[in-house]
C-alpha cells in the first residue's frame, strides 16, 4: 500500500530500499509519523505492512487518493469494507432468513452461502477481532448474532486446524446449527427468565430439527450435516440430542461445540449474564478431558492467546491494563501492565481476574 495509507503503530513487513539500494525503513519497524514523512519524501509508492499493529489490533489503512498516470483524473484507492459493517449486515440477513424459516420456508443453501461469503472473505483479507464478537450481541437478538458468530468462529478454527477443503462447509454448518430453533415456540427465544424443565427439554431437540431442515440439501456434505446434529454432544455422553460419546462425535461437531460454548458464555443472553472470555476459557479448560476434544480446544486456546497479547482489558477491580504475557500452562491468568506501568502477574493474585476485553 501507499505510505499515506499508514497509521502510527503499524509494522513494516519487508525492508524498504531507496534508489541507491540502501534501506530507508527496515523490516519490523513500528511506524511513526516521521517514517511516513520520510517514505513520502523518498517517493515510495508501495510497501508491505503486517496485518496486526503493535497493539495487537487489526491494521486498517487510511483512505488515500492517487493520480491516474494516464490521465489527470483523481481516483480513490478502494478501501476495504469495515468488518463491523459486513457483520451487522450479515446478522440482519440471517434474521430475515430465520423468520422465513419460522414461516415454513425451506433453507436455500445458495442464499446462505451468498450471505456468509463476504464474512468468510474477511478471515483471509483482514482478520477481524473474532474473540470479541460477543460485544455486538444483544439479549433480544442473541440467537441471530450467535448463529453468525458461531459460523465465523467455526470457519476460522477449521482453517487453523488445516481443514483446507472443508472449512467453508464447517462454517456453513455453524450458521445452520441452530436453524432448528425456528421450529420452537418463538416466545422462548426472547424469554427473559430461565426456561422451565419442559421448555428446556423441548429446546434440546433443536439440533434434531436443524438436521431435518438440512438433511435433503445435496450441496451440504454429510460431515457438515453430522456437525449440525451433534454440535451439543459432549465427550462424556452428557450432551444432546442423542447422548453419544467421544469417537461417535464427528470432528467437525467438536469444532462447533467449542466455539458455540465460547460465544454463548461470553454473550449477553436473556436469562444469563455474560462472562469474561478469560473466565470462559478457564471453565472450558477445567473440563477439557470430559466435555471437549482436547486437541481442538488447544488450537482454539492458542489462537485466543495470540489474539489477547497486547489487548486492553478491564480487571475485576475496575483497573485498565494491557496483556503483556500469557503463561502457556495457565493462559487465563496472564501478566498485565497497568496504566501506571506496574506489572501484575494474575497467576499470583487469585482474587483478581480479567473482567472484560476492550480491544
Amino acid at each position: 500500500m501507499h505510505p499515506k495509507q499508514l497509521v502510527p503503530g503499524c509494522i513494516v513487513q519487508k525492508t524498504i530500499l531507496g534508489m541507491s539500494g540502501n534501506p530507508i525503513v527496515k523490516a519490523e519497524t513500528v511506524i511513526e509519523n516521521q517514517h511516513i514523512e520520510a517514505l513520502v519524501h523518498f517517493g515510495i509508492e508501495q510497501m508491505d505492512v503486517k496485518e496486526r499493529m503493535v497493539t495487537g489490533l487489526t491494521f486498517k489503512p487510511q483512505p488515500y487518493k492517487v493520480k491516474d498516470k494516464q490521465s489527470t483524473k483523481k481516483t480513490t484507492v478502494e478501501e476495504p469494507e469495515e468488518f463491523e459493517t459486513i457483520y451487522v449486515r450479515t446478522v440482519e440477513q440471517y434474521k430475515k432468513m430465520f423468520k422465513s424459516w419460522q414461516g415454513g420456508t425451506p433453507i436455500d443453501l445458495g442464499d446462505v452461502r451468498k450471505m456468509v461469503s463476504p464474512l468468510f472473505h474477511s478471515l483471509t483479507q483482514y482478520p477481524p477481532d473474532l474473540f470479541i464478537l460477543y460485544k455486538y450481541a444483544t439479549a433480544r437478538d442473541y440467537i441471530y448474532h450467535h448463529a453468525v458468530s458461531v459460523s465465523l468462529l467455526s470457519a476460522y478454527l477449521a482453517k487453523k486446524m488445516e481443514h483446507d477443503i472443508d472449512w467453508f462447509q464447517i462454517g456453513l454448518a455453524g450458521v445452520l446449527a441452530d436453524s432448528g430453533m425456528s421450529r420452537l415456540n418463538p416466545n422462548w427465544l426472547i424469554k427473559g427468565t430461565e426456561l422451565t424443565i419442559q421448555e428446556f427439554k423441548e429446546m434440546k431437540k433443536h439440533p434434531t430439527y436443524s438436521y431435518q431442515l438440512v438433511e435433503n440439501i445435496t450441496a451440504l456434505t454429510k460431515a457438515a450435516k453430522l456437525a449440525i446434529l451433534q454440535h451439543h454432544e459432549r465427550l462424556d455422553g452428557s450432551g444432546y440430542p442423542l447422548g453419544v460419546k467421544a469417537d461417535k462425535i464427528h470432528p467437525y461437531a467438536k469444532i462447533i461445540a467449542i466455539v458455540d460454548t465460547y460465544h454463548a458464555m461470553t454473550s449477553e443472553r436473556a436469562y444469563k449474564p455474560k462472562k469474561s472470555p478469560f473466565k470462559v476459557m478457564e471453565e472450558m479448560l477445567s473440563v477439557k478431558h470430559q466435555k471437549y476434544d482436547y486437541t481442538t480446544l488447544n488450537v482454539f486456546v492458542e489462537a485466543f492467546i495470540n489474539y489477547s497479547i497486547g489487548s486492553e482489558v478491564v480487571l475485576s477491580n475496575g483497573d485498565r491494563a494491557h496483556v503483556v504475557y500469557i503463561h502457556s500452562d495457565n493462559p487465563t491468568r496472564p501478566m498485565v501492565r497497568l496504566d501506571n506501568n506496574e506489572i501484575i502477574n494474575l497467576n499470583e493474585k487469585k482474587t483478581l481476574y480479567i473482567e472484560n476485553i476492550l480491544t
